[in-house]
């Protein structure tokens, strides 16, 4: 055991290695788009700025004659530009002036309800202010501002507002939800909240079914489907009406210098949802939004897992996320798995979760060779790094009246519906301020495998907590934590290596293993010695279950 334990840590010194080179190869790969010099200004078709013409007509009709031309630059200059949905064609650079916004209309009739997908699940929603489909080589450049008129199309919940916002929310229209919690922009959008699977498709149905329930399906800002050669670069994104950039099914993207903001409270404002998307490199970017930062997606459920398109070869550098559900993020909707993850030099600050990798029981799937690296992170609210395959898709951090309950451990039969982590390796992480270091959550019937987390300071109010999981490797983790009973806990894992953890002086209890199944805990370059209490067995574990060297 010992032996095959110092050849595991010998692997983690190749590490930067592999990742430089996997990182290289993704770069390689990734086709960036080209357009012939030549520029069609929108003004030429009919296109005002003056805050209050609606320029869908004149704006499609310049990218259109744009792309039959053989493409170019479609240039949108400054000035505010009113605007319905906008589709974008092959061959076609949507460049915005500095000092541009591009203001999306919040008259929700402009918008068509149309076949589209919803969470990774086939859906009916209102057409996204800005899309493609089917269409290779297309960009959208400059440094102008596209702001997705968002505000008119989100509920809203009162825990999440002050009281004066609260009150000119009320007075602004809409409806109240029946407990006045929750403040819906139309009753079609609260009957639609009251709509079990409000908006997915059903077979014998027809879009104008779902008429009475349109302003609750909200569309995505931006919605690029089984495109090719895309670049989004230096222009900002604001104000989704649900997730703001959203490839799906797309090849070879290159995003960088981009800002995507959304409210804090911005129900479902994710910044980026990268789904079952092949070749892509995100760089110098920022992201300030409502719901998760950046996020890998393939599906949802039984109609992810028939899709069988893994989001894979995605190369993540130089990013800043501030507010967000979690910075990096993984899942849920990851039925059709994720491999070839990289993510390298990125900074969390205010995020609720820092790392965060999350499923559950029905989405099967497998998330491996995920590759991080050189993490800062501060004032996170809850855990810095986060393993969890019972999500409840609730928010990470509990609002006043939510129940916080654990779920009810049981063990089920494996099939494809059962979801696995396994192979991430995670190095390089500082952490100042988070409630909890590490949390590490498996199943019973499919334990989280093969975590290598290696080299990280983490300020933290709670250590390591570790559950259902197996061959996980903690090398040169210095916790500084207030709460050490325990410093790390231990339930129902096996083959746990801990090398050189460093732990506060006098901590209270360095190890807590719980559980009849923990087996084959070892603790090497560690000194014991400054806890009070060294280990603790409870429920069913025993003092065969770690050795301490």
């Amino acid at each position: 055991m010992m032996k095959k334990y110092k050849i595991k840590w010998l692997c983690l010194a190749g590490l930067a290695a592999m990742f430089h080179n996997a990182g290289a190869q993704t770069i390689s790969k990734v086709a960036v788009p080209v357009f012939k010099n030549i520029t069609f200004n929108i003004v030429d078709y009919g296109a005002k700025a003056d805050g209050i013409f609606l320029n869908t007509e004149s704006i499609n009709k310049t990218i259109a004659v744009c792309s039959k031309q053989g493409g170019g630059t479609v240039l949108i200059p400054a000035g505010l530009w009113m605007t319905g949905p906008v589709v974008l064609r092959s061959n076609v650079n949507l460049r915005l002036a500095r000092t541009c916004l591009l203001r999306f209309s919040s008259d929700f009739n402009q918008y068509a309800l149309v076949r589209g997908n919803w969470e990774g699940r086939p859906a009916v929603r209102n057409q996204s202010p800005i899309s493609a489909a089917n269409e290779e080589n297309i960009a959208i450049t400059g440094s102008g501002i596209i702001d997705g008129g968002g505000d008119a199309w989100r509920m809203m919940k009162k825990e999440k507002m002050t009281e004066s916002e609260w009150q000119r929310l009320i007075a602004s229209g809409g409806v109240l939800s029946a407990d006045k919690k929750t403040w819906y922009p139309s009753e079609k959008s609260r009957k639609g909240s009251e709509t079990k699977d409000a908006g997915a498709w059903e077979d014998g149905k027809t879009i104008q079914d779902y008429e009475e329930i349109k302003d609750f399906l909200r569309p995505n800002l931006l919605v690029f489907y089984q495109c090719k050669k895309i670049l989004l670069e230096g222009v900002s994104f604001q104000n989704s009406p649900a997730w703001c950039l959203h490839p799906l099914l797309c090849e070879d993207l290159t995003i960088r210098n981009i800002q995507v903001k959304n409210p804090w409270n911005a129900q479902n404002g994710d910044g980026i949802d990268i789904e079952s998307c092949k070749n892509m490199l995100l760089e110098n970017s920022s992201f300030d939004v409502g719901d998760d930062g950046i996020c890998i997606k393939s599906g949802r459920d039984e109609a992810g897992r028939k899709r069988n398109k893994p989001t894979e070869n995605v190369l993540i550098r130089n990013c800043t996320v501030y507010h967000a559900h979690g910075g990096f993020v993984i899942g849920s909707e990851m039925s059709g798995g994720a491999r070839n993850i990289m993510v390298s030099d990125c900074t969390f600050i205010g995020t609720d979760i820092g790392l965060r990798f999350k499923t559950t029981r029905g989405r099967g799937g497998v998330v491996e060779k995920i590759f991080i690296r050189n993490i800062s992170m501060m004032n996170i609210v809850g855990d810095a790094i986060f393993f969890d395959m019972y999500y409840m898709a609730k928010d990470p951090i509990a609002l006043a009246g939510d129940s916080a309950a654990l779920p009810g451990k049981k063990i089920l039969p494996v099939t494809e519906a059962t979801p696995q982590f396994r192979d991430f390796h995670i190095k390089n992480v500082v952490c100042n301020g988070a409630a909890n270091a590490i949390f590490i959550r498996g199943l019973p019937e499919m334990k989280i495998k093969d975590i290598f987390l290696d080299s990280m300071v983490l300020k933290t109010k709670k250590g390591i907590e570790c559950t259902d999981a197996g061959n996980i490797h903690f090398n040169n983790i210095k916790l500084i934590s207030a709460n050490t009973d325990p410093v790390a806990a231990f339930d129902q894992c096996s083959n746990i290596f801990v090398n050189q953890l460093d732990y506060p002086e006098a901590a209270d209890l360095l190890f807590q293993i719980r559980g009849s199944e923990s087996a084959g805990i070892q603790v090497k370059n560690t000194n014991i010695s400054k806890a009070k209490e060294k280990q603790r067995f409870v429920h069913g574990a025993t003092t065969r279950s770690l050795n301490i060297e």
